[in-house]
């Protein structure tokens, strides 16, 4: 016993030993994880402030002398200005319509019990499986029919109605934790199923609303097909359209494409950095509370 007892010291030592150095290898592991991953950010930050010989001779090293006005040459030369409010426009708008419809379809395929829920939920299912540019061509028929292209309508209907589906299923997974008895408890003090929706429903799923918006929010924003297809006009064209302007059939103008690259990336960080908690709660609370 007093042999068992002496050599306890020594083995709590040698676990704590092995406890630290594990700890310090995932922290280093995660260090390099994160910097591979950040590093092409990095990359297009440096890239960005380059003339075209150091962007080839020099790739991957500091530039020699800081190139400050290749923001605001890519900004006029690429009309940035109007592109950004056209991108924020169209993507605002396909957010609010996706936000409202995709909560409302959500509150009532996850509280309510009908017959025809499950076709309903067999057919969101179907089109979160449709490649979404494969139907380029029949939505740009479609368009032309009913007179919507080159309009700002183009873009916003087709994102919003490939958004609901994962909208809808996000959103209602994390309703269906919540418990009913709210409602109930709602409902016997008369507050009908509007203000149950608008006052408790909308407010608790917060952080499934956030993360279907921070989603739907980088595919609107970074979309290029769709504004190629269904945008031909200049004043209409947004972001993605616009960083186009520098490259030709015969080269590229990497100096004014990097500058634009940053400044059209700069709202994507900004907004993820803003809702990354939200986004987080998102993503977990069907784990935490199921």
């Amino acid at each position: 016993m007093k042999q068992e007892v002496s050599m306890q010291p020594g083995l709590t030592a040698t676990r704590m030993k092995i406890r630290g150095w594990l700890h310090g290898m995932k922290n280093v592991l995660l260090s390099i994880y994160a910097l591979v991953t950040l590093y092409p950010l990095i990359w297009l930050f440096i890239s960005a402030f380059k003339s075209n010989e150091e962007f080839y001779s020099r790739p991957f090293l500091l530039p020699t002398v800081w190139k400050w006005d290749n923001l605001v040459r890519a900004w006029k030369v690429s009309g940035m200005g109007l592109s950004l409010w056209n991108s924020t426009l169209v993507t605002v708008a396909s957010l609010i319509l996706t936000l409202v419809i995709g909560a409302l379809a959500a509150y009532i395929l996850s509280r309510f019990e009908f017959k025809l829920k499950p076709f309903f939920m067999g057919l969101f299912l179907l089109g979160m499986l449709i490649p979404i540019h494969s139907t380029l061509v029949p939505l740009f028929i479609l368009m032309k029919k009913i007179g919507l292209l080159n309009t700002y309508g183009a873009l916003i209907f087709p994102y919003t109605a490939f958004e609901l589906p994962l909208a809808i299923f996000v959103i209602a997974a994390y309703l269906v934790t919540i418990p009913k008895e709210i409602e109930e408890a709602a409902l016997i003090d008369g507050t009908g199923y509007w203000g149950i929706f608008f006052r408790m429903m909308m407010p608790l799923s917060m952080p499934a609303i956030a993360t279907v918006g921070i989603l739907g929010f980088l595919r609107f924003w970074n979309d290029f097909a769709f504004a190629l297809v269904f945008i031909s006009k200049p004043a209409l064209k947004t972001v993605p359209l616009s960083l186009s302007a520098f490259a030709t059939g015969y080269m590229t103008d990497y100096e004014l494409t990097m500058a634009a690259l940053l400044i059209a990336v700069l709202p994507t960080i900004i907004v993820f950095l803003l809702f990354q908690e939200q986004i987080m709660k998102g993503m977990t609370a069907g784990a935490v509370k199921g």
